[in-house]
């Protein structure tokens, strides 16, 4: 077997596989560092900058380690990535049989039983059909392989299960189903590859004191490992919201027909309709709203809902045992009618009740403020090694926010900085004279200061926004101001899936493109398509927002600084990760555009700078001008 150091070295055998592959000092090291928990059963943290190459330098000593391990990743896209392309590469190039896993949540897999009574009108015809040509076509059931069937079709819900509505083994399909194939599978391989939603909720399925259905292992590796303390908050919080609540009156009401019960029609009817009145009794604002400041607007039509949710579960207890769609059905019932008496009870919890306002639907929370108690606690109950990686993990090189956050204590920490050449290929611009972020026209001054470079480049750029507020006033900014786009193409957020912008971005090769959110994570756009990266505001979450408001109290309360202990780094990384869109190759050039005057005027602006080191940070458009000049030039000679 090869060591790591010549596996990673100038002879590697990836270079006859991965075309273009360098040997880098930082790979090394951090295979060296993750052999080492590894092997001892430890615990490690490492920040791995742009191009340090964090996959490989995890994956080959998990291969070479012989134990049993586990691979999170952030997304699903991340995890068919790594488990189609990446380790199946470094496995080759290994040379060591290893039986390795794909395992994803129930969702992704299609389920023969419902397919086989799946019939959602005309309006999913198409897809139907195309799921089952599909079905006698796949070994996996994996719907990721049914590229023709969009991935928001209003079929999948149809064909695929959930916890609630799986009829376990008492399923007519129990011996193809594809999600007992997906997770034998898992059992008996070397490396399983899962996504964070899994791993969470595996995790939670423990604290609550059920068998986990993930393998034991002995190593588990976490990829982007900083998304894991705000999942976290999601999985073990309690939430019932009114899509839930108006699918069952639905299943009920088809499973239901055969009594032609009047009695239950009628109490089918009423909790449908106290969906309805609490929806209409909610905060018409969209976002977030303290379920305590509004409760007394609310509690008319909540102890409705309860009551004609109650009395519909007590009818259906009675006939539950006709058949396993209504016993399973009664289940569901049981649990909405539990969650609900505890999101409308008045008792103390060390968390925040809250409402979830949306367009067609509303959503009922209680989230708790600090999770690091309960992750600590699953971390340390076996015998594992932890390993957490992601770009964005460290605050100048700190890693005590991330640590705090996931009840760790005493870990180890490694950082290592993108080979790039930052100092060299990256520039950031610091407008001067812009208004406070909190004055009136600020996105209309951010966007007359960011225009200009478009004459500067011949690339594209992405305009990246805190809020959605913002991005529409860009959007409408840019109606009135066309001529500034110099023909180029103007793509914005929601108006086409993420992936189609991605692609006609990259297409375009120049084209400006406006987003928020999603945008500033897990988006790869590399060469001269994206030069220059515009922030309008440092990425502080909004303090009104009352999940955000109880947090800070709960710090408070404990004897510390929200701000200086969370909001700031939470900033910090925030802006790492916006920023990390620049720079994805070695051949990659641009400039990072901060638009926000507190980056200078406030003390704590100097750690947003310290967060982009080594580039090099500029007040002068001129030099902007120069620099992107003489890229262009050094591009257009090669």
């Amino acid at each position: 077997m090869r060591s790591l150091t010549e596996f990673f070295g100038d002879n590697s055998p990836l270079k006859k596989l991965l075309p273009g592959f360098q040997p880098r000092a930082g790979q090394a090291w951090m295979a060296e560092a993750v052999a080492e928990t590894i092997a001892n059963l430890d615990k490690l943290v490492v920040e791995a900058g742009t191009g340090t190459g964090k996959t490989f330098a995890y994956l080959l000593p998990a291969l070479q380690s012989g134990r049993k391990t586990i691979i999170s990743t952030g997304t699903k896209s991340l995890q068919d990535q790594l488990y189609h392309r990446d380790l199946p590469l470094i496995s080759k190039a290994v040379g060591r049989p290893v039986s390795t896993a794909l395992l994803k949540g129930r969702a992704n897999y299609l389920c023969l039983e419902r397919l086989d009574h799946a019939d959602g009108g005309e309006a999913v015809i198409d897809d139907l059909i195309a799921v089952r040509e599909w079905r006698h076509r796949t070994e996996s059931g994996d719907r990721a392989e049914l590229t023709d069937v969009a991935e928001d079709s209003k079929v999948w819900p149809l064909v695929t299960s959930t916890v609630d509505n799986c009829l376990g083994q008492k399923c007519p399909e129990y011996s193809a189903c594809h999600v007992v194939k997906a997770r034998r599978a898992a059992q008996e391989a070397d490396l399983v590859v899962i996504n964070h939603h899994l791993l969470l909720a595996d995790l939670a399925m423990k604290e609550e004191g059920f068998v986990e259905f993930l393998p034991g292992a002995e190593a588990i590796i976490l990829d982007e490992a900083h998304q894991i303390p705000d999942l976290a908050v999601q999985f073990f919080g309690v939430a019932l919201g009114s899509r839930e609540l108006e699918r069952l009156v639905d299943e009920v009401r088809v499973e239901t027909m055969p009594f032609q019960q009047p009695e239950l029609q009628r109490r089918i009817d009423a909790l449908q309709t106290a969906i309805r009145v609490l929806r209409a009794a909610a905060p018409r604002q969209e976002g977030r709203h303290q379920l305590g400041e509004i409760l007394a607007d609310i509690r008319e039509p909540l102890d409705s809902l309860r009551l004609a949710l109650g009395k519909l579960n007590t009818a259906v207890a009675e006939i539950a045992d006709a058949s396993m769609e209504l016993d399973k059905l009664h289940e569901q019932l049981t649990s909405a009618t539990e969650r609900l008496a505890l999101l409308a009870s008045d008792d103390s919890w060390d968390g925040l009740r809250w409402l979830e306002v949306n367009p067609r639907s509303l959503r009922i929370n209680l989230t708790p403020l600090d999770v690091s108690a309960t992750l600590n606690g699953l971390i340390n109950q076996g015998h594992q090694a932890w390993i957490f990686t992601s770009a964005t993990l460290a605050v100048a090189e700190d890693f005590s926010h991330f640590a705090s956050r996931m009840g760790l204590a005493d870990v180890s920490g490694l950082t290592f900085p993108s080979p790039y050449a930052v100092e060299r290929n990256g520039l950031v611009y610091l407008p001067p004279d812009l208004p406070q972020p909190s004055d009136f026209g600020h996105t209309d001054a951010v966007l007359e200061s960011v225009v200009p470079l478009l004459d500067m480049t011949s690339g594209g750029m992405f305009c990246l926004f805190t809020s959605h507020r913002a991005l529409n006033a860009a959007k409408k900014w840019f109606r009135s101001n066309k001529r500034f786009l110099g023909g180029r193409k103007l793509l914005t957020q929601g108006s086409a899936p993420r992936d189609d912008l991605l692609r006609r971005f990259r297409e375009a090769g120049d084209a400006v493109l406006l987003g928020t959110g999603s945008f500033w994570e897990g988006v790869d756009v590399r060469g001269q398509a994206l030069t220059v990266v515009a922030i309008d505001k440092l990425p502080f979450a909004s303090p009104a927002d009352p999940l955000m408001m109880a947090r800070l109290e709960f710090i408070r309360r404990e004897g510390g600084n929200g701000f200086t202990e969370h909001q700031l780094p939470q900033a910090v990384l925030a802006m790492k990760q916006g920023a990390g869109r620049l720079l994805r190759d070695q051949s990659d050039y641009g400039v990072i555009v901060l638009c926000d005057p507190r980056v200078t005027s406030k003390g704590y602006g100097r750690m947003f700078l310290q967060s982009l080191e080594p580039m090099p940070a500029t007040s002068s458009i001129d030099d902007v001008s120069r620099f992107l000049a003489a890229h262009e030039r050094k591009g257009a000679v090669a």
